[in-house]
Order: structure tokens, then sequence, then C-alpha cells
């Protein structure tokens, strides 16, 4: 009877500490399209909410795919009648995708960070000094102007030195964004991990979000800390066949390298991949046949990634960088 009394409450405990780890660290995603942009960002917070239970997210990242401004702020709008505008960040997509399927335009994306493990600071860098700035006529200008601004991002970050991951969006499509990048990493290093991409370059759809309101020439920055561990990789390819393959050996190879158990997965893509792909849904199943249906996947399509460069350039070398044509693969583990 003893014996049976101890194993009772081992198993309790044990219970007991898997279920706060799970409170500890919460990623869940949610989407929907349509062409009713604010019952699309309505439909897709109701989903993110329903999926939190009795928990609160502390920050959801927003990337949309609708054509203009005036759809994105009623799509912003919609999310912000069922959660707080103070934690809505993120920016305008190409489409995206979550483990439950593909979201090509007119739709929005959302990915919510949360539980009592999980730290999230914020920062934005508004008014740049980029736009209009090209690399081929205005480098010196371009580089100041993102330099600068991505110094001060992360001077408003006093988490860096604890800092698990950093998610990046910004209004500076490739080769722009590792200018800004340039400037993250004068004050947080090179060894922090960082992840994101810079939204739609269409004149008109580069807007990037910060507590629910819209900005251009901006770049946003959300720092994460927590009891979890991040393995990173990028696969460059511009091929419909290409694109699939790489989908599927770099979601693999990410997955096999996590030091813990994989919780969540963030994929930043190429616009660019998404349009070689003759069926959109493709590149998602090829992601899908390493990690399955059940985890918990956010991927989004950008106009530039931040995250390691392609092996085939980078030597293995997992510093983050700015980068065009590639998808970004991050494995949150614990």
């Amino acid at each position: 009877m003893k014996a049976m009394r101890v194993a009772a409450i081992v198993l309790a405990f044990c219970c007991a500490s898997v279920w706060a780890a799970d409170d500890a660290l919460i990623f869940k995603t949610a989407s929907a399209s349509g062409e009713n942009a604010a019952e699309a960002g309505r439909k897709a917070a109701t989903e993110l909410k329903a999926a939190f239970g009795g928990a609160a997210p502390k920050a959801v990242l927003v990337m949309d795919s609708f054509e203009d401004v005036g759809a994105k702020k009623a799509m912003l709008g919609g999310v912000a009648s069922v959660l707080p505008k103070e934690i809505l960040f993120g920016g305008a997509s190409y489409g995206g995708f979550t483990q439950r399927g593909s979201i090509n335009d007119d739709g929005v994306v959302l990915l919510g960070i949360g539980g009592d493990g999980i730290g999230v600071e914020a920062a934005l860098a508004e008014n740049m000094g980029a736009a209009g700035l090209t690399m081929e006529k205005d480098l010196e200008k371009l580089t100041a102007a993102l330099n600068g601004a991505g110094e001060r991002l992360a001077k408003q970050l006093p988490g860096l030195d604890r800092g698990a991951l950093l998610l990046l969006i910004s209004d500076a499509h490739s080769p722009k964004n590792q200018l800004l990048l340039d400037g993250v990493q004068k004050v947080a290093g090179k060894k922090l991990p960082i992840t994101g991409g810079s939204v739609n370059k269409n004149a008109g759809q580069n807007w990037v979000y910060f507590r629910g309101a819209a900005h251009t020439d901006s770049a946003i920055a959300l720092l994460l800390t927590g009891p979890f561990k991040v393995t990173q990789t990028g696969r460059q390819a511009k091929t419909n066949e290409a694109v699939i393959e790489t989908a599927r050996e770099g979601s693999a190879s990410v997955l096999k390298s996590a030091p813990a158990k994989p919780f969540a997965v963030l994929a930043f893509n190429c616009g660019g991949r998404k349009g070689k792909l003759k069926r959109l849904e493709d590149e998602l199943e090829a992601i899908q046949t390493s990690m399955g249906k059940e985890m918990p996947l956010f991927g989004t399509y950008c106009a530039g990634e931040y995250g390691p460069a392609d092996i085939s350039e980078s030597k293995g070398d997992c510093t983050p960088c700015g980068r065009g044509w590639h998808v970004m693969f991050t494995v949150l583990a614990r």
C-alpha cells in the first residue's frame, strides 16, 4: 500500500510538471481568408483566442495579404475586436501558411505567443529615412538610415543579454534588409538568434504593424525571453522543384538538429519562392513530411528574410543575415 501511495505521488508530480511546462510556453497559430477583411481578422483572432483557452497571449504576430491599406486596417480592426490592440504586431505579406493549410491573397495568418515563462519586449523604429532610396543610387544614405534604425530598435530592448529569439519585421526589402540587420547586430551582437521578414515591397502595401497601428518606412522588433532553445537553418531556391525540395530537406534538417523536444516551427519564406510554385500547397506539404500536421507552424511569404544563409553559401555559419529567395526555418524546443 505504501508503495502504491508513493507511485501515485510520483505520477501526480510528473503530470503536474508536464502541465506547467505547457502553460509556461504557449505558441499557437490561426488563419482566415476572404474578401471581407474585417471578418477574416475577427475569425482568425477568435480561432487564436480559443486555442489559448483560459490563457492570454502576450503578443500576436499578424501577417496579411490584403490588397490595400483600407482592407489592411479593416483586418487589424477585426483582430482588435477580439484581442487587445496593444499586443498586435506584424506587417503586410504575400500570403502564408499554418499547420492547417496555405493562405494566398486576401488572408491573414496569426502567431500567438504567451505563457508564464515567456517574456516579450517590443520596439518600433519609425520614419527610418529609407523610403525612396535605392541601393544603386543612394547606397551611402540608405546604409546610414537603415543602420541607424537597426541600432535604435536594439537599444529599446533592455533584455537583449537574456534574449532567446528576436523577431524582426521591416519595411526594407532584400537586399536592403541586411543594412537594417547590420544596425541591430551592432548593439545585439551576432550570436542572438534572429528571424523575421521584410514586408510586401509593392507601393501602397509596405505596411508594418505596431500595437495595432500601421506604419510605413518603419521596422519592429519583438524580443522573446524564456526557457526554450532555438535551432535555425536557411535554404535558397528559384525553381518549383527546388522550392519543394529545399522545404522538405531544410525542415527535416533543422528538426533533426533540435537539442530538445520541438514545440513550434517558424518559417519566414520568400515571395519569390511562392511565385515559382506551380501549386501553392506543395511547399507546405513538403515541410509537413518531417514535422507532421499537428505541431504549430507559422509561415509567411515576405520580400526578404532574416536568418542563416543557405548552407551552400554560408559553409555552416548560422549567423543571422538578411537575404532573398530563402526560407528561414526556426525550431523552438524545450
